[in-house]
């Protein structure tokens, strides 16, 4: 089944050149045109991929910059409180003071914390200081200003003491709309831990920078801390941990790598240390790739269509000539007027045209000039076998005559001497080869007459004349011969009585004259050759010693009216010969 499919696709390039050559071209054609836009779409993805990776990281490193310059001015503020001459009075006053100055320091601290809280904008939405000793938490925001002493450490001040930081920003998990700047107070000659003061600030203040490097919904962008903790993520799906994990491990400040579905790129927030994070899916890039290569596979679409074209135009044209010429072989006749279309190429296919021109011209005229000189050998041939009587058929007829004369009446003696007559002048005065089918079933019938007297115990002759188709032309000695070698081949080897009967009749456009005998027939292997050189129409006279073969009187009647017409022979072995010699009714065409 598939070597017939394979045949079946194949087939027609094996048997056509042209077909060969469209393939050939086309394939040479359209893989170049399709490596070029491949490669072309591919390089378009990386130097897309190449600007995205460069321009976020310019993005981040700026967006970077600008986010430290907020935590710093937000520094700025606390420092503000750390620097404050109040702060060293209340830290001094709680070392064994007055009361009273303990409460005009509490009182300037309160004061200070307000100025800051108000000073600070409205992203600022609380102030917080709180001391170890004696535990004061001074509280200031919108609503709440209040001074209270703590039983416990707050948590975000315990973690600053307990973990022993100077700086530490938390974000609280029940309201992530805010974050804590916190920064410890430290005594100056030892650095202890005396307390700390924290801001809490809305996530918001830095929406406006974070937008900097957002690029919609399908970025991410977010700030966690340096533990991999995300802090704040205006929307999207939080990252998954293994993104989170690599963050956590990267040393580098600023970076990118690259995951299975997305891209990440880092960056470390001086002077807080958190991680400004961007996530890119990798299908916004070829997005956005995808749209330059749409271009390009259009052009190239565009290309292969026009190359296509071009290949099959110029395989069409270059094949075309060698098409022509290949079916001019084949339509090539050796006597057949075959008329070569002549070629205005000036190139080497003309050029070989024009020699195939002159070459079958010249075969053609060499062809009919050795054609019409073995014509006209046979017709001499023809006429000279013509000029005579078969000299065994003359002597047999004098010797037969001249036992009649004292035998016979002489009114049958003279009727075989005017057959033998009539024979002679039918054979010799008329000058054309063709005759009339009367004129030559005369003729057989003068033989016959003859043959009768001679096997007149033995012969029957029977006649089945359509006289409507006695003016039909018929090459003379067409029938003589033939019933000459049924007595020769088949009658005169039988023993027994002998059976001829002649039959003219009208069968479609053609006259079919039968002649049949009983006698001892034809092998099967002599049949088949006889059969074969009457098929081959090979136009050669084969005769019997001085006898006019069957082939030549199927030869002759093929030259005169072409190939449809002719003898066949049936014969079987002991039961007899039948040979049909078809001929036009008068009228027809005729090829000499």
């Amino acid at each position: 089944m598939l070597a017939k499919l394979i045949r079946l696709l194949t087939e027609p390039f094996r048997r056509s050149i042209r077909n060969k050559l469209i393939f050939t071209m086309i394939f040479l054609s359209v893989i170049p045109i399709i490596a070029v836009t491949a490669l072309a779409a591919e390089n378009n993805r990386k130097s897309m991929e190449a600007e995205v990776i460069g321009t976020n990281l310019s993005n981040m490193k700026w967006t970077g910059v600008y986010l430290g310059e907020q935590f710093s001015q937000l520094n700025n503020l606390v420092y503000s409180v750390l620097i404050s001459p109040h702060l060293s009075d209340y830290l001094a006053s709680t070392e064994g003071s007055l009361l009273i100055n303990q409460f005009a320091a509490q009182k300037n601290i309160m004061d200070t914390l307000s100025n800051l809280f108000y000073s600070a904008g409205n992203h600022v939405i609380g102030v917080e200081l709180f001391l170890k000793e004696p535990r004061k938490l001074f509280t200031i925001s919108g609503n709440q200003y209040d001074l209270e002493t703590s039983p416990a450490i707050p948590s975000p001040y315990k973690q600053l003491f307990e973990e022993n930081k100077d700086f530490l920003i938390q974000s609280n998990t029940l309201d992530e709309g805010h974050f804590q700047l916190i920064r410890s107070i430290n005594r100056f000659e030892n650095r202890e831990k005396l307390g700390g003061i924290s801001l809490k600030i809305r996530w918001s203040m830095l929406d406006q920078t974070l937008d900097l490097i957002g690029r919609g919904k399908d970025h991410q962008v977010l700030i966690a801390s340096e533990d991999g903790n995300v802090l704040y993520q205006r929307f999207g799906e939080r990252p998954s941990d293994n993104i989170m994990l690599r963050i956590k491990e990267t040393t580098e400040d600023q970076g990118y790598f690259r995951m299975s579905k997305e891209y990440v790129f880092y960056n470390t927030i001086d002077p807080v240390g958190l991680k400004l994070i961007t996530i890119i899916p990798t299908s916004f890039i070829n997005k956005s790739a995808q749209s330059t290569m749409r271009f390009g596979l259009i052009v190239g679409a565009i290309s292969i269509v026009l190359s296509i074209l071009i290949a099959i135009l110029l395989a069409w044209r270059t094949a075309t000539p060698i098409v022509t010429l290949a079916r001019s072989m084949q339509g090539l006749g050796i006597i057949k007027e075959t008329e070569l279309p002549q070629s205005n190429r000036v190139d080497e296919i003309g050029l070989l045209e024009t020699k195939l021109y002159n070459m079958s011209y010249r075969i053609r005229e060499h062809i009919k000039t050795e054609y019409s000189i073995n014509l006209e050998k046979k017709t001499a041939e023809l006429k000279a076998l013509q000029a005579q009587i078969n000299p065994h058929f003359l002597q047999n007829t004098l010797q037969m005559i001249g036992s009649m004369l004292f035998t016979k009446k002489p009114a049958e003696s003279y009727e075989i001497i005017r057959s033998l007559s009539d024979m002679f002048r039918y054979v010799i005065r008329d000058p054309n080869d063709l005759a009339s089918l009367k004129a030559e079933i005369d003729h057989l019938n003068n033989y016959m007459l003859i043959q009768k007297q001679r096997f007149y115990s033995k012969l029957t002759y029977h006649t089945e004349m359509d006289e409507s188709l006695m003016l039909s032309p018929i090459p003379k000695l067409t029938l003589q011969p033939i019933v000459e070698n049924a007595f020769f081949h088949g009658l005169e080897n039988k023993s027994g009585h002998w059976e001829l009967s002649v039959s003219v009749v009208r069968e479609h456009d053609k006259v079919r004259i039968r002649i049949r005998d009983n006698g001892v027939g034809i092998r099967e292997d002599k049949l088949a050759d006889l059969q074969k050189r009457l098929h081959q129409h090979s136009g050669q006279v084969w005769t019997h010693g001085n006898r006019i073969g069957i082939q030549n009187v199927a030869s002759r009647i093929q030259m005169h009216f072409g190939p449809d017409y002719g003898i066949t022979i049936e014969s079987e072995l002991g039961a007899g010969t039948t040979v049909t010699v078809s001929i036009p009714i008068a009228g027809g065409d005729q090829h000499a």
